[in-house]
């Protein structure tokens, strides 16, 4: 017992010390909750999350969202879409104004910029970069005394203390020419990078479907052991003028490759960074542009860790950007406007945590540790209260917090399509088209949108969304077959027009005249997910509101797109997201010549009107203007007609952002947003420590709790001690 209490005893004093080594961090309750580290409070951070490793940070390869979260702060192309403006506006970013297009006949007799589409053989454009733009520290561009490269001939013993990029001693720069451009577009060439672009390029780039041809040829002849040296390839579409200028010659007449000359797939790339990265050893360390990009833009990839942090960190080479001083009516209104002129980038961090889960990102986002936040759907009605009318405001929880909600219509398109080439629900009889009109009429999208999105969508009323050139809004912009203007909005037809029609068709109450049997028709989906049920179930009610019987086939995706590819689906599920926020982008989903049957191609449909075509043709070479409008006007015209979708729906994409997060403004097709964000630091730390406060009440219970059961003992032992004694 004695030997019991003494043990007690000399066990309790460490734990009272150690209680007592406690007390800092108790005063200093703020750092408590705080996931990040105590030196970065304060400090000019933006926090944001991730839920997908980015696969690619190569600019030749990189095609994901996920993705361009990182490449468009780092990699400058020619051109980037100017913040604010809507419809959305292309701007020069490293070149000095706007390309030009200069067109030529198959002779090489130049052409006016008025001439037929159909007598230019060759489009070029020339592009001049700005002097002085220089790329961020990296080793492959850090040079010797002698003005050599330093790191262009490593030996395995060089390499072997090196396992980052940061584990080179050297670093350096220079300036951006017009040939490190030129190198980019023959690296979409390359047969090792697989660049997602490549079979849309080599139609359009001259000489770069022979490039990759002889590319392939040399790799697998083993020249250059593997490294293939572009810099001694000649490409006739793109050429170095000077140091400054270079030339992009495209096939016939492509106003659409101004759009792809503002995505990193245009971006320059120093050939010294292919030369650095294709040493032997270098692969086997993830040193690849895949993992360290290198590029001019305002941000540099500080930490790639994409199983727990991506860290953005401010170029310190970095020329500078005005912040825009013109935009949309409503913007000087609400703040985007304050900066206008000042210099960017704002933030100096961009820290990005690894989140798999929905939950744990929005309770981090209510506590602040999160500046800005989707909405999903675990959270939309603690987020969203929606109206009566379908107006979506915040709940007064998130007022409360002094968080603003921002939304923006997505430039994408989900439908419903007819295969044309049914012989049911296909085809221009009169009897298919009223069919497919007291369809349309019938399968209510407001509700769909209501009660699966949570408001979170616009019906469509033709193929073209909101933000793009061609779109038209209010009482010119409804499909008149589908919706009546009533009283200064579109309200979708009675039920009864659709009966009306139905029975026009030949299929009263669903009947079919002709054979007297109810009238069913074949959905083809690949439903596989635990909400998928309600939905399908919703798609038979909206059918048997007109008598006709819908039978859905569920199949895996493979035989899906097997059954796309043969032409032998009925109904299917189908969509579209812009590549560039060009009409042409979503017109040619519906070009007969692009058909999914027999050209292989996007329109999934299988819809052909010569007439359609035609205009087609002659509104994709168009410029922007009235002309291009009223083309676009009688092409939509056309397809509500015929209906060969179900409109359908765009998505509405919902943004919560708090207080001290400003200069936010959604944009759909820019990917390089970060350098007009600000954040108020001051203001964040300060709201944090008032939102989490840490609850210390436990650890003084507990550690009163251990003072008061050793102390008797403690008393006891002193006692016997010292009365033991003579």
């Amino acid at each position: 017992m004695q030997q019991s209490l003494a043990m007690r005893t000399r066990l309790g004093v460490p734990l009272i010390c150690a209680a007592l080594m406690l007390l800092p961090a108790i005063v200093n309750a703020s750092a408590w909750n705080n996931p990040y580290p105590r030196r970065d409070e304060g400090r000019n951070i933006l926090y944001s999350a991730f839920a997908e490793r980015p696969n690619h940070l190569d600019p030749a390869r990189s095609y994901s969202t996920n993705e361009s979260v990182f490449t468009g702060q780092i990699y400058e192309p020619p051109l980037q879409y100017h913040y604010l403006k809507r419809p959305y506006e292309l701007v020069p970013l490293t070149a000095e104004e706007m390309p030009r297009a200069t067109y030529y006949d198959a002779a090489g007799r130049r052409l006016p910029a008025d001439a037929d589409a159909a007598a230019i053989a060759h489009t070029v454009y020339e592009i001049r970069v700005r002097p002085g733009i220089r790329y961020q520290p990296h080793p492959a561009l850090a040079r010797d005394e002698s003005g050599a490269l330093r790191y262009a001939r490593m030996s395995p013993e060089d390499l072997a203390e090196i396992f980052t990029l940061a584990d080179f001693a050297a670093t350096g720069t220079r300036e951006l020419v017009a040939a490190d451009y030129v190198h980019q577009i023959k690296r979409l060439a390359h047969p090792q990078l697989h660049s997602p672009i490549l079979g849309v390029m080599r139609k359009y780039i001259v000489g770069l479907d022979a490039l990759s041809a002889t590319l392939e040829q040399a790799l697998a002849q083993g020249a250059g052991d593997g490294f293939l040296d572009l810099e001694r390839l000649d490409l006739a579409g793109a050429r170095v003028v000077d140091r400054y200028r270079y030339r992009i010659e495209v096939n016939g007449k492509y106003p659409q490759m101004l759009y792809w000359l503002a995505m990193p797939f245009f971006a320059p790339v120093p050939p010294e960074a292919d030369r650095f990265y294709a040493q032997p050893g270098m692969a086997a360390r993830n040193l690849s542009l895949d993992w360290y990009p290198i590029g001019t833009g305002p941000y540099l990839l500080a930490v790639n860790n994409p199983n727990r942090q991506m860290v953005l960190a401010r170029n310190p080479n970095f020329r500078g950007e005005p912040y825009p001083s013109a935009g949309q009516p409503e913007d000087a209104a609400r703040g985007l406007l304050a900066d206008a002129g000042r210099t960017m980038p704002f933030i100096d961090r961009a820290v990005y945590s690894l989140e798999t889960e929905d939950i744990p990102y929005w309770n981090k986002f209510l506590q602040g540790y999160y500046d800005s936040s989707g909405v999903q759907s675990d959270s939309f009605d603690q987020a969203i209260r929606v109206s009566g009318g379908g107006d979506a405001t915040l709940t007064d929880e998130m007022r409360a917090q002094g968080i603003r909600l921002l939304t923006a219509v997505a430039t994408s398109v989900f439908y419903v399509g007819f295969n044309m080439l049914d012989a049911v629900v296909g085809g221009q009889a009169e009897r298919a088209r009223k069919l497919r009109h007291a369809i349309a009429i019938a399968v209510d999208y407001e509700e769909y949108i209501s009660i699966f999105l949570n408001e979170r969508g616009v019906p469509a009323q033709g193929p073209v969304p909101p933000g793009i050139f061609g779109h038209r809004e209010g009482r010119l912009g409804i499909n008149p077959y589908v919706y009546d203007w009533v009283d200064g909005g579109p309200r979708r037809k009675p039920i009864a027009s659709a009966h009306r029609l139905l029975a026009e068709a030949g299929y009263p109450d669903g009947i079919d005249s002709r054979t007297g049997q109810p009238l069913s028709l074949y959905f083809d989906v690949t439903a596989s997910g635990p909400d998928d049920k309600a939905r399908l179930d919703w798609w038979r009610k909206q059918f048997r509101k007109l008598g006709i019987r819908l039978v859905v086939r569920n199949t895996l995706y493979n035989r899906f797109q097997e059954k796309m590819r043969k032409g032998t689906a009925q109904l299917f599920l189908w969509g579209w997201g812009a590549d560039y926020p060009d009409p042409e982008n979503f017109l040619f989903l519906l070009d007969g010549r692009n058909s999914k049957v027999g050209a292989g191609g996007v329109n999934a449909a299988n819809y052909d009107d010569p007439e359609f075509n035609r205009l087609f043709d002659r509104m994709k070479h168009m410029d922007n203007g009235p002309a291009r409008q009223q083309t676009i006007d009688a092409m939509i015209e056309i397809v509500q007609r015929d209906a060969p979708w179900l409109w359908g729906l765009h998505p509405k994409q919902f943004g919560l952002y708090h207080q001290w997060h400003s200069n936010t403004k959604p944009h759909q097709m820019a990917n390089n947003t970060l350098k007009y964000q600000r954040v108020d630091a001051d203001l964040r730390s300060r709201l944090r420590a008032q939102w989490n406060p840490p609850r210390l009440w436990p650890l003084w219970v507990g550690g009163l709790v251990l003072v008061g059961g050793l102390v008797p003992g403690a008393w006891s032992y002193w006692r016997k001690e010292h009365l033991a004694q003579p």
